[in-house]
C-alpha cells in the first residue's frame, strides 16, 4: 500500500491521486451508462410486449444485435468504425473531440445500449409475469396503453425483476474495464499505467481490485435496500410463511 503515497513521474501528484481520478471516471461511466440502459431498455422491453405491429419485431432486432455481438467489438465500433461512416463533418468533429472525452463518449453510449438490452430482456419478461386480468381490467376503468404501462404494469415488473436488475447494476462497473481498449484511462487503465512506472505488479492490481470489490459491494447494499423498501407485499408474506 506504500506505492499509493509515492510520487509520480510527473513529480506533482501520487499514485492515490491517479486511483482517484481512474475512479472518478469509472464512476461517471458505469452511472451515466446506467442511465440510458435503464431509459432505453425500458422502452425496448415495453415494445416487446406489444401484440403485433412492428415495434416487437424492432425490439427484437434491437435485443439480438446488441446482446449477441461481444463488447469489445461493439466498443472498437463507437470508437473507430462510426465516425467514418458519418458525414464527414461530423465524423471529423468526433474525432477532435478533447481527451478523454473522445473516449468517454463512445465508451458511454456503447456500455448504455449493450446493457439496454439486456434491461429490455427483463423488463419484457417482468411485464409477461404479471397476470392478464390486470390489463383487462385497466382497459376497462379506462386506461389508455400509456396509462397502463406507467401506472400499473411497469412498477410491478420492476419490483419483480429488481434482483436482476442489481446484478445488471454491479456488472455495468466491472464492463467499464473495457474502455480502456479505446484510452480512457479508468480504474483498470489507471492500474496498468501504475504497472509501466513502477513494475510493482502485485500492488497496483491488488489496489484497483479491492477497490471493485467495494464499488460491487456497495452497489449490493444499495439495489438490496432498494428491493426490501419496494417488495411486492404478496412476496414478503410469502417469504414468511416459507
Amino acid at each position: 500500500m506504500s506505492l499509493l503515497f509515492e510520487t509520480a513521474p510527473d513529480g506533482v501528484s501520487r499514485y492515490i491521486d491517479w486511483i482517484l481520478n481512474g475512479l472518478v471516471w469509472t464512476l461517471s461511466l458505469a452511472l451515466g451508462a446506467w442511465a440510458i440502459a435503464l431509459v432505453v431498455g425500458t422502452l425496448v422491453g415495453v415494445a416487446r410486449t406489444f401484440k403485433g405491429g412492428i415495434w416487437p419485431k424492432l425490439g427484437r432486432v434491437y435485443v439480438e444485435t446488441f446482446r449477441n455481438i461481444p463488447l469489445l467489438v461493439q466498443m472498437f465500433f463507437w470508437y473507430f468504425v462510426l465516425p467514418e461512416i458519418l458525414p464527414q463533418r461530423i465524423g471529423l468533429a468526433i474525432k477532435q473531440m478533447d481527451p478523454p472525452w473522445g473516449s468517454f463518449v463512445p465508451a458511454l453510449i456503447c456500455l448504455g445500449l449493450f446493457t439496454a438490452a439486456r434491461i429490455a430482456e427483463q423488463v419484457r419478461a417482468g411485464v409477461q409475469a404479471l397476470p392478464a386480468g390486470q390489463s383487462a381490467a385497466a382497459a376497462a376503468l379506462g386506461f389508455g396503453p400509456a396509462g397502463l404501462y406507467r401506472l400499473i404494469l411497469l412498477p410491478q415488473a420492476f419490483r419483480i425483476i429488481l434482483p436482476t436488475l442489481t446484478n445488471e447494476f454491479m456488472t455495468i462497473f466491472k464492463n467499464t474495464s473495457v474502455a480502456l481498449t479505446i484510452g480512457l484511462v479508468e480504474l483498470t487503465a489507471t492500474a496498468r499505467e501504475i504497472n509501466e512506472n513502477t513494475f510493482r505488479t502485485f500492488e497496483a492490481y491488488g489496489v484497483v481490485t479491492l477497490v471493485y470489490l467495494v464499488i460491487a459491494m456497495l452497489a449490493w447494499l444499495l439495489m438490496y435496500w432498494i428491493e426490501r423498501a419496494v417488495q411486492l407485499p404478496s412476496l414478503v408474506s410469502g417469504s414468511a410463511r416459507k
